[in-house]
């Protein structure tokens, strides 16, 4: 069934996989500075370490927990394939270990960073940007390794079946692997969230409001637990979550074009490569992306943007032109309508990230209005930052309808007939492969922030002056900027990806009858349900607003993105409440702190963070993996489809309005303390911190948890679908 240019595929993943691990060696070849440098530096991988060991401890039992689940399902009641629960272990783990290995790079990197800008900005820039590089070329190459290995194996083990159904099979299974990956992303996501933002509002409520002290001064109990913070949140948190969304967008849109053309099997199994050929080409193009990403000494931080953005625009203009010469290749048909579908998904990432750049960085009128806002207080500033959230969500909201829309026409040469529908759910499936197919690079920006970040508080720890303190903050302050779009990219990205695997449910409702059941020849619509098509489904279980089961299902969903948000809110509360006693306690116990001769205990502030964060993350990962289970218990498909519909709706829109709110009052504050409306330590620059200290776990606990929340909802339906359509105890009510 294979073709020789599936070789390309494990190729790439394998060059992604070596210049991560050239420029890992390349960055830890480099200086880390001077003794006190190296300190600060080791403090921060320890915590980070003991952070993640105590994670990962708790997320393997959770996927035992579920691993036993899906092998009574798949061994004793027969609904699910006997593939699943390898494949769900696979996923999580290559997940978790792309996230080991990125905050690994990282934590070693911000030290290596401030010391590189003792001499140079270009020379930091490059560093830090090489090094979140780690990041974004580890995920990439371990989801292309992943799939290339389950590719080959299943194809070797699935005997022949008539119709097309054997890819349909495999790429069902395939899909699966997700479900670790999704598993593992929100445990990261959420934990990762918490940790951070507690010893954040920590360190900013007591050490600046309070005490009136830089972020990153050494006096500060929580700073380390703050720089711990951004790698567990920002690198691992942010590389699980993008992990699970190229997986998923490459192995969604697999299915759809299983099931497009599954009346040609030539044509098939090109649809099939055509997803993954293009994320080993981007692959490949965002290695090159990375080499061109330089800058001049004394540089704006217009000329920042523009470094890395050459980078970013080099690698996605070579994959436009190299996905049309691919789809050609593979003889697909209307290959130019595919091909358009691929470049709406690429211009909609980089709508949505100039979207986000436009409400949240300090350049623009909504930032710069929230800074106003101070003068007249906290709450006005707190007003103006959700009015400005608000109104940032309407922009991508829109982006993703006209790319969505662009992506199903051209997918299907602009013919609506009913006949062309599973073409255009590909095209819209191709479309967040395309959106994603530079990630490589892309993931590399979000990462560099973290680093910047770190370096800049290495920086100031240390003491090593104005200069260097200079090009630190210039590097952080595009790590802001990049972090905001990279969460608008992620969010956005999620929308299509959820979009994709939404439309994919239906096609493993499909295999559940023709292959799991053994019912292929059970009506569906008056049609037997081997040759059931998209609609016969949606019409065999009454999928439309009338059917109470469906209204159900959809309130239930916005339920479950208002109780998820709720919750980690909640958890930030909590944990920072504990930060900012423990802060407090410190402070009065130990004078000599604040006077400088006295350390902090910067390792009894990790240990509320790391505490605080996994007893935290538990309750909200759990109600996410099990509340679409219920649902289809209860209510069956109908239900999981209005559930899914609801979750992905109100979460993308919520998604959005909490990074961007949080984002926003985020460069506010530092809008302030550049010097305007009387600079640091004056009462809009506290009106603006204490904004800000809102808007933390805004943009980094439940703004981006959402993210994984929309798609691990969808792939926990899709891989418990044989329960939904074996045991619903309301088959339907009309």
């Amino acid at each position: 069934m294979l073709t020789s240019v599936f070789v390309i595929v494990p190729i790439a993943s394998l060059f992604a996989l070596f210049f991560a691990w050239w420029f890992f060696r390349q960055m830890m070849k480099s200086s880390e500075g001077t003794d006190d440098m190296k300190r600060i530096a080791a403090h921060v991988r320890k915590g980070a370490s003991a952070y993640l060991k105590q994670q990962y401890k708790i997320v393997i039992i959770v996927f035992l927990v579920i691993t036993v689940i899906f092998s009574i399902l798949a061994y004793g009641l027969g609904v699910q394939n006997k593939w699943v629960p390898f494949a769900f272990i696979t996923g999580g783990a290559f997940s978790g270990l792309a996230g080991f290995f990125g905050m690994k790079a990282a934590t070693y990197a911000s030290a290596r960073v401030a010391n590189a800008c003792r001499t140079s900005l270009n020379g930091g820039l490059k560093l830090a940007f090489r090094s979140g590089a780690v990041m974004g070329l580890v995920v990439v190459g371990l989801v292309l390794l992943d799939i290339s290995a389950w590719f080959l194996v299943l194809n070797h083990f699935i005997p022949e079946m008539d119709g097309g159904y054997k890819l349909m099979t495999i790429t069902a299974i395939m899909l699966t692997f997700g479900m670790g990956a999704s598993t593992q992303a929100l445990f990261a996501r959420v934990g990762g969230g918490i940790y951070t933002k507690a010893a954040d509002v920590g360190a900013d409520l007591v050490g600046k409001v309070e005490a009136g002290i830089p972020e990153d001064d050494p006096r500060n109990p929580a700073t380390i637990a703050d720089n711990v913070g951004d790698n567990v949140g920002d690198v691992a948190g942010m590389g699980a979550d993008l992990f699970e969304s190229f997986a998923a967008s490459i192995l969604a849109t697999a299915l759809l074009g299983a099931a497009a053309y599954i009346d040609n099997q030539a044509v098939q199994l090109n649809a099939v490569l055509a997803p993954m050929l293009i994320a080993a080409v981007g692959t490949l193009l965002s290695i090159a992306g990375v080499f061109m990403v330089r800058t001049r000494e004394g540089a704006t931080q217009k000329d920042l943007l523009k470094s890395l953005g050459f980078g970013v625009n080099f690698s996605a203009f070579l994959i436009v032109i190299a996905s049309f010469f691919i789809l050609r290749f593979l003889n697909m048909p209307n290959y130019a309508g595919v091909w358009g579908s691929i470049v709406t998904g690429l211009l909609a990432g980089i709508a949505i990230g100039q979207s986000t750049e436009y409400f949240t960085a300090s350049a623009y009128k909504p930032t710069r209005r929230i800074a106003e806002a101070g003068e007249s207080g906290p709450a006005t500033v707190i007003i103006s930052g959700i009015g400005t959230g608000l109104i940032s969500a309407a922009v991508p909201l829109i982006i993703i309808v006209v790319g969505i829309t662009l992506a199903f026409s051209f997918a299907t040469g602009f013919d609506f007939t009913m006949a062309q529908l599973n073409k255009g759910l590909y095209g819209i499936g191709i479309a967040a492969v395309g959106m994603l197919s530079t990630l490589g690079i892309t993931l590399a920006t979000d990462a560099y922030g973290p680093i910047a970040d770190n370096a800049g508080g290495n920086a100031e720890m240390c003491h090593l002056g104005d200069e260097v303190r200079k090009r630190t903050d210039a590097l952080d302050s595009l790590g802001n900027t990049t972090a905001a779009t990279g969460k608008g990219f992620a969010i956005g990205s999620a929308a299509l990806t959820a979009l994709a695997l939404l439309a994919s449910y239906f096609e493993e409702v499909r295999m559940m009858f023709v292959k799991f059941l053994d019912m292929p020849y059970e009506l569906i619509n008056g049609v037997p349900a081997i040759d059931a098509e998209f609609l016969d489904f949606v019409q065999h279980y009454q999928i439309h607003l009338m059917n109470p089961t469906v209204i159900v299902g959809m309130f239930l969903g916005v339920m479950s993105v208002f109780i998820f948000s709720g919750m980690t809110m909640n958890a930030v509360g909590r944990a920072a409440q504990k930060m900012v006693d423990e802060v407090r306690r410190q402070f009065k116990a130990s004078p000599g702190i604040m006077e400088g001769t006295e350390e902090p205990d910067y390792a009894r502030c990790v240990e509320i963070s790391t505490r605080g964060a996994q007893r935290e993350m538990i309750l909200p990962s759990v109600i996410a993996l099990f509340i679409p289970v219920i649902v289809g218990i209860i209510f069956g498909v109908p239900g999981i489809a209005g559930l899914l519909l609801g979750t992905i709706s109100s979460g993308f829109a919520l998604a959005i309005f909490m990074a961007n709110a949080g984002g926003a009052w985020d460069n506010a504050k530092k809008y302030v303390e550049e010097g305007n409306h009387g600079g640091k330590g004056s009462d809009v620059h506290k009106a603006t911190v204490i904004g800000d200290t809102v808007g933390d776990p805004f943009k980094d606990t439940s703004g981006p948890s959402l993210n994984i929340l929309i798609k691990l909802m969808v792939m926990a339906s899709v891989v418990t679908v044989g329960v939904a359509v074996s045991y619903p105890i309301i088959k339907c009510w009309l």
